[in-house]
């Protein structure tokens, strides 16, 4: 398998936070660094060696990043799959294409995990009204997953004009293009509520999706789905959310860190608190878990794996093939950060020990917790400084909403706790 090592140059697609950190990470490594992002002067840009300013679709552009890397990886799922191919095909990319056309489709992730029997909320896809996106009469979502909402696969059989997939035949044990869920799809009417409608495609931060508690939410339900492809999921009772990095090296290891609890304000990642407050029991099902989706996709890089515990189990609710926002407390309470970690999965060298030396408590900063007229007015965030690492991402213009930063707190979980309610920042 190939290795690259210091001194070689890593290509980047998207230059948001998640690549500067990976950035930050692999030049501390000796690595030089390429990104590719449409924004001159992004948050990776700022740190890299080199900065290519265009569309992700500008096949030219993508051809140039191949030139002058030596391996090529990305910060996040909407990659142009037409770039992605042609960069499977000419470049050096260890994570393939298989596990992003998986990830980033809703459906097709739900039914890839289900069929390696581990649990998700029961799903299937929205049925949409012939030319208006209007829904017929709905039965249910059954209880128990089954030909509805299961995870058959079959070949793609194209119909005349109408992509109708052909009955099932069996599900492979390694996914391939050859592949596809057969969607079962059911009307959204008189669904039993709650339940959660979503873009099949696209979404993040809450965005693309609708939770259903009553009639009164089913117009912007048949809105989003007259506009879009969308998957109707069960609506799962949860007690806690919790996260599990696990990363898988091209020499096939495997590690995981520590879980992560997250705790989410208006569908955005506000806190992560590691250890997760979790029984012994929960914290071992949920690291296998994460293992054997990132051996069964024979994922390369690291893996963000979100989950539900649900009457003190878990159910897994949606995947990131990438570095992720929960494990960014990795970067000052572990041995080796997410951010490394990712580095030495793709460049085929060993995994890094992915231990936490400390208790920690990561939160996000959003323009809404700045003086977005004056970024450089932290003085709010000043009694937070002697236990806590402030890493801020150098975007340009704060927005409501919009991540600029995050501070890890080290230490004691109640006490850091206690410290950033008292600021009042986040309230």
């Amino acid at each position: 398998m190939k290795k690259i090592f210091p001194y070689q140059q890593i290509g980047i697609i998207g230059g948001g936070q998640l690549g500067r950190m990976m950035c930050i990470a692999a030049k501390a490594m000796g690595y030089r660094v390429a990104v590719l992002d449409p924004t001159p002067n992004c948050p990776c840009g700022q740190v890299a060696d080199v900065e290519i300013t265009a569309e992700y679709n500008d096949l030219s552009a993508i051809k140039k990043l191949a030139e002058i890397s030596d391996v090529i990886t990305y910060e996040f799922e909407n990659i142009d799959i037409d770039a992605l191919s042609w960069l499977k095909e000419n470049a050096y990319l260890p994570q393939g294409s298989e596990v992003l056309k998986i990830t980033r489709h809703r459906y097709l992730e739900k039914s890839t995990i289900s069929a390696m029997d581990i649990p998700v909320a029961d799903f299937a896809r929205a049925k949409r009204g012939v030319g208006t996106g209007d829904m017929c009469p709905l039965r249910h979502i059954p209880s128990q997953p089954d030909t509805v909402c299961g995870a058959d696969f079959a070949r793609a059989k194209r119909g005349v004009g109408t992509g109708d997939m052909c009955s099932p035949r069996h599900i492979p044990s390694q996914p391939d293009t050859a592949y596809a869920p057969v969607f079962r799809e059911i009307p959204l009417e008189n669904m039993t509520v709650p339940c959660v409608i979503k873009t099949t495609t696209g979404g993040y931060d809450g965005k693309g999706q609708i939770v259903l508690r009553s009639e009164a939410d089913m117009p912007a339900a048949r809105e989003l789905a007259a506009a879009h492809e969308c998957i109707v999921e069960k609506f799962m009772p949860f007690s806690k959310e919790i996260s599990v990095i696990v990363a898988r090296s091209t020499t096939g290891e495997v590690s995981t860190f520590p879980v992560a609890e997250n705790i989410h304000v208006n569908n955005i990642l506000h806190q992560s608190i590691v250890p997760a407050r979790i029984s012994p029991e929960l914290e071992r099902e949920a690291i296998e878990c994460a293992k054997k989706i990132a051996a069964n996709l024979g994922a390369v890089g690291v893996i963000g794996i979100e989950m539900f515990v649900v009457d003190d189990k878990i159910v897994v609710n949606e995947l990131a093939p990438r570095p992720h926002n929960s494990g960014h407390y990795t970067i000052d309470a572990c041995v080796t950060s997410q951010f490394e970690q990712h580095v030495r999965a793709i460049c085929g060298l060993p995994l890094g020990d992915p231990s936490l030396h400390t208790p920690a408590v990561m939160v996000n900063i959003l323009g809404d917790h700045l003086n977005c007229t004056d970024l450089s007015d932290l003085a709010p965030y000043l009694p937070l400084l002697p236990n806590g690492k402030l890493h801020l991402y150098g975007k340009a213009e704060g927005k409501t909403g919009r991540k600029m930063g995050h501070i890890s707190m080290l230490g004691d979980v109640e006490e850091t706790l206690a410290a950033v309610g008292a600021t009042g920042i986040w309230t």
